[in-house]
C-alpha cells in the first residue's frame, strides 16, 4: 500500500485501500521521557482535515507533556480494567476485590470492554451500559456498578492516561431509596413500637441507626471505647458482619460524629443492662467489648438481628415497611428536609457530597420546587 505525503504536513499521508477508497493517515515520530525514539500512527481517516486534526492533537499532547495519554490512545476499556485490577487489587479488602472482579467480568467488560478508553463518551456509556443494566437490575445495584466504573476511570485520570472523568455527573434515579425511608413522624412510631414490642438490644440498635445514619456493619462494629459520653460523640473505626471485622468501607467512613442527649441517655441505660447481662453469663465487661450483644448469651449480635427485629415490628403494626438500611436513608432525608448543608450530611454519613446528590436527588428536587414557590410568593407580596 503506497503512502503519498501531503503538502499540508510531512507526517500526513494519503493511500488507497483494497476497495479503491482514498483514505488518510498520519505517522508522528517523537522522543519519550527517557529519550527513546517512538512513533504514533493512525490510519483510516476519510478526509485530510480529519487526519490533520488528529495529528495536531497528538503533537499538542506530546508538547504539553501528555505522553502517556498519547501512547495509550488505543487502549480499550477492557484492557484498562484488567490493568487497573491487577495493579491495585492487593491494596483492596477481600470483599472489594471480589466485588470489583465480578463487576469487571460480568458487567463492565461485556458491555464496555471493546470501546477505546479515550473515546468512550457519556451518551454511549449511558446507552450501552446504564440503560442495559437498568433492564436487568434494581436502580440501587446499577448505582453500585456505576460507582465502581467511576473508580476505575478516576484511576486512569490519576495515571494521566485520560484527561478527565466524563461520567462523574451521571445520576441514576433510585426509586428504591425514594421509598425506603420514613418521615420524622413515622420514625417516632417505629421507635415507640420497637421499645414496646422488642428487647432492649434491638431497640437500642434501631435507635442508634436512626439517630446517626450509621451503616449496619458500622453499628455492629462499635465498641464502648468508641463512644464518648461526655463529649457526646461516636467514632467509627471498623465494620463487622458475617465475614468478620474489617476497616470501614472508605477513608471517609472513618469519622467522629456528634450525638444528642436522648441517644446518650439510651446508650448509658443500655450499657448498664449489658454489664448486668454479661455478668449473669459469667462474662466480664470491658471498654473493648462490642456495644450490641444478644440477650440470650451476651455475645455480639449477628447480621440478621436488626432485620428480624424490624420484620417482626412491621408485621405486628401498620407501619410502613423499610429495610434496616432505610434507617440510614431516613436520617439523611430528614436532615435534607431541614436544609442541612450537603457537605455536613456527607461528613456525617461518611460519603462524598456527590454521592449524597446521586442517592438523594429526589429529596433535593422537592426542595428546589419549594424554593421556586417561596420566591414566587415573595415577589407577589
Amino acid at each position: 500500500m503506497k503512502h503519498i505525503k501531503s503538502k499540508k504536513d510531512p507526517e500526513l499521508f494519503h493511500y488507497t485501500n483494497s476497495k479503491g477508497e482514498k483514505l488518510w493517515c498520519f505517522r508522528h515520530r517523537y522522543y519519550d521521557k527517557l529519550g527513546k525514539r517512538k512513533e504514533k500512527s493512525k490510519q483510516g481517516f476519510k478526509s485530510e482535515n480529519e487526519a490533520y486534526r488528529a495529528l495536531l492533537s497528538v503533537k499538542t499532547g506530546i508538547l504539553n507533556g501528555e505522553v502517556k495519554r498519547v501512547e495509550n490512545s488505543n487502549l480499550t476499556v477492557g484492557e484498562w480494567l484488567d490493568l487497573w485490577y491487577e495493579t491495585h487489587k492487593n491494596g483492596w479488602k477481600i470483599t472489594s476485590q471480589e466485588q470489583r472482579a465480578n463487576a469487571i467480568k460480568y458487567q463492565m467488560k461485556p458491555l464496555l470492554g471493546k470501546y477505546k478508553l479515550a473515546e468512550l463518551d457519556k451518551t454511549t456509556y449511558k446507552r450501552v451500559y446504564i440503560n442495559v443494566l437498568l433492564k436487568k437490575y434494581k436502580p440501587s445495584t446499577v448505582q453500585l456498578f456505576h460507582r465502581l466504573f467511576k473508580v476505575a476511570i478516576n484511576a486512569a485520570v490519576d495515571d494521566e492516561i485520560i484527561p478527565r472523568n466524563r461520567f462523574n455527573k451521571i445520576t441514576i434515579e433510585n426509586e428504591e431509596v425514594a421509598d425506603n425511608f420514613l418521615t420524622a413522624n413515622e420514625l417516632k412510631q417505629l421507635l415507640i413500637a420497637s421499645k414496646q414490642l422488642d428487647n432492649i438490644t434491638n431497640y437500642s440498635l434501631i435507635f442508634l441507626l436512626a439517630y446517626t445514619g450509621l451503616r449496619k456493619g458500622e453499628a455492629q462494629g462499635l465498641k464502648w471505647e468508641d463512644i464518648d459520653f461526655e463529649g457526646k460523640t461516636i467514632t467509627v473505626k471498623r465494620t463487622r458482619d458475617n465475614k468478620g471485622v474489617r476497616s470501614p468501607k472508605t477513608k471517609r467512613s472513618y469519622r467522629t460524629i456528634l450525638i444528642d442527649e436522648e441517644l446518650v441517655a439510651q446508650l448509658k441505660l443500655y450499657r448498664k443492662w449489658c454489664k448486668e447481662t454479661k455478668l449473669s453469663f459469667g462474662l466480664r465487661s470491658t471498654k473493648d467489648d462490642y456495644v450490641f450483644v444478644s440477650y440470650q448469651n451476651g455475645t455480639p449480635v449477628t447480621d440478621n438481628t436488626i432485620k428480624y427485629s424490624m420484620d417482626r415490628i412491621q408485621k405486628k403494626t401498620n407501619l410502613k415497611r423499610i429495610t434496616p438500611h432505610g434507617l440510614r436513608h431516613t436520617h439523611a432525608t430528614i436532615l435534607i428536609s431541614k436544609r442541612i448543608p450537603i457537605k455536613v450530611i456527607a461528613d456525617r454519613l461518611g460519603n462524598t457530597p456527590q454521592m449524597i446528590l446521586d442517592i438523594y436527588g429526589h429529596s433535593f428536587k422537592d426542595l428546589e420546587e419549594e424554593s421556586v414557590q417561596a420566591f414566587e410568593q415573595a415577589m407577589s407580596l
